[in-house]
């Protein structure tokens, strides 16, 4: 099975999700307990909410293998994203949960070497390659990181999650007028809580790409499941509930690109 599925547009954007993917490969899932083969923590049914992505002319990168499998939004080397916060790591083994994944041994390092090799550095040179490509069409590329987790999850923060959390690397990851721009689309947002860099700051994705001097803004989008879906499985989409965010997202997206014309 492919690694990931890129479809490719012709505006300054690059629209990221490393998360969405649900497959696990035949011999894994077979190791992996009940909890796990249900991928509760996958970002739920993005595509299907970024579904304004074409018309905005975007390049699109989805992953298809669970984040169970290798999580792509974590550097290479595992290094922790927070250090000094409980986190998951580049081979996770529980769940947010803390739930295990593993019904016995967990991977070793052999098979986490192998797991980086077939997954994550294709995806990350996908990634690459579509940035590189439209720069050299483009002064300045938007990098946008769509994610999105359960509002409430007591190991990572404490109480509910705003709606929108915005991510910038505390400022490094894109020019202070996309923030800036950003900040001030959210808060126009009646119904809406939002804020910049807070529990999510942006992954490694947004760390490792976001480079402004070299025409690369890089915005992670931590989005709250419970503003388009049931967070309890089945996890069933809500377009009475995505029909009202989606709208949002866009005007966000908007913002963003309005604001990089003049980076």
């Amino acid at each position: 099975m492919e690694v990931f599925r890129v479809a490719s547009g012709t505006a300054p954007l690059l629209v990221s999700m490393p998360h969405v993917g649900t497959h696990l490969p035949d011999d894994l899932a077979a190791r992996m307990t009940p909890v796990a083969r249900t991928v509760p923590d996958t970002d739920w049914h993005l595509e299907r909410l970024y579904d304004f992505l074409g018309e905005l002319g975007a390049t699109v990168l989805v992953a298809t293998h669970s984040r169970y499998v290798v999580d792509l939004n974590r550097p290479e080397d595992d290094a922790s994203l927070y250090p000094g916060q409980d986190t998951t790591g580049l081979v996770p083994v529980d769940t947010f949960a803390r739930e295990a994944l593993y019904a016995g041994a967990l991977p070793d390092d052999a098979e986490r070497a192998v797991r980086v090799e077939r997954f994550w550095r294709p995806y990350h040179a996908a990634l690459r390659a579509s940035l590189d490509a439209l720069r050299a069409r483009h002064d300045a590329v938007l990098l946008w990181d769509a994610h999105s987790i359960r509002s409430v999850v007591p190991r990572f923060f404490a109480g509910r999650l705003p709606d929108l959390n915005l991510g910038t690397a505390g400022g490094a990851s894109c020019d202070a007028r996309i923030e800036h721009a950003l900040a001030v689309a959210a808060g126009a947002e009646p119904g809406y809580s939002h804020v910049m860099n807070g529990r999510f700051k942006g992954g490694y994705i947004t760390r490792r790409y976001g480079d402004p001097a070299a025409g690369v803004h890089a915005v992670q989008l931590e989005l709250s499941e419970a503003t388009y879906m049931d967070e309890d499985p089945p996890f069933a989409f809500r377009e009475d509930l995505a029909g009202r965010v989606r709208p949002v997202l866009r005007r966000l997206v908007g913002a963003a690109l309005a604001a990089l014309k003049v980076t």
